[in-house]
């Protein structure tokens, strides 16, 4: 569910969309109203529009979009981070923060426009971009809150990156290799989300295995 960059840059990629029980509908980039159930997780639902829609954010975010059986995999995920933070009164995003990290996406195309353009050309309005952005934070938040109290880097796990990977990641491409004091801080804090994706990945693993789900989107196809 969380991936980590190579290097000092690290995000966490718990996925955007967040299972809500009211219909969408779909289509928005075909002109058609296409929606159906594509999975039911104990007595709530997951729309296809929902996949949809959590693919067109994708390809805004990261230029691409997953297929449909990973999306649905992440919708499921978020349907199951959402309802235990939801349960434990965990506080949402200040608004604050969401513009922030809006304003963080709009300027990577450079300018308003071009990134209106570019809702438009996936069918997502502003409004669910920044309801799919705070829901992201909101899962990513919970789940960093959840594991890295259990997370203990050691000087040796540290050592261990800069010499096995950091210094062979940078001689491909000839770059001088800081000192590892220098980086030590940026090592830790990528080490500790490794480990809190692992964590996560497991809890979400043995949470599912004991959720009545059913999926009615065969092999990732709408």
């Amino acid at each position: 569910m969380l991936r980590v960059n190579t290097i000092f840059v690290w995000i966490l990629l718990l996925l955007a969309a967040s299972p809500a029980i009211a219909g969408r509908q779909a289509g928005a980039q075909s002109g058609r109203v296409i929606d159906r159930i594509v999975a039911r997780i104990e007595g709530d639902i997951i729309l296809l529009s929902q996949v949809r829609e959590l693919g067109a954010f994708q390809q805004l975010v990261e230029g691409q979009a997953e297929s449909d059986d990973r999306l649905l995999e992440e919708l499921v995920e978020q349907w199951i981070v959402q309802t235990e933070a939801t349960q434990s009164r965990f506080p949402q995003p200040a608004q604050s923060e969401i513009d922030r990290e809006l304003g963080r996406l709009v300027a990577k195309f450079g300018s308003p426009e071009v990134y209106a353009a570019k809702l438009r050309e996936l069918g997502l309005s502003a409004a669910q971009v920044r309801e799919l952005l705070a829901r992201q934070i909101y899962v990513e938040r919970y789940i960093d809150y959840k594991f890295r109290p259990s997370v203990q880097i050691k000087s040796e796990d540290i050592e261990n990156y800069y010499q096995k990977e950091l210094l062979p990641e940078l001689a491909k491409t000839n770059q001088p290799a800081p000192r590892l004091a220098d980086v030590e801080g940026e090592i830790r804090e990528l080490l500790t989300q490794r480990a809190i994706s692992d964590l996560a990945t497991k809890w979400l693993d043995d949470t599912k295995s004991r959720l009545k789900i059913e999926v009615m989107m065969p092999n990732g196809k709408s």
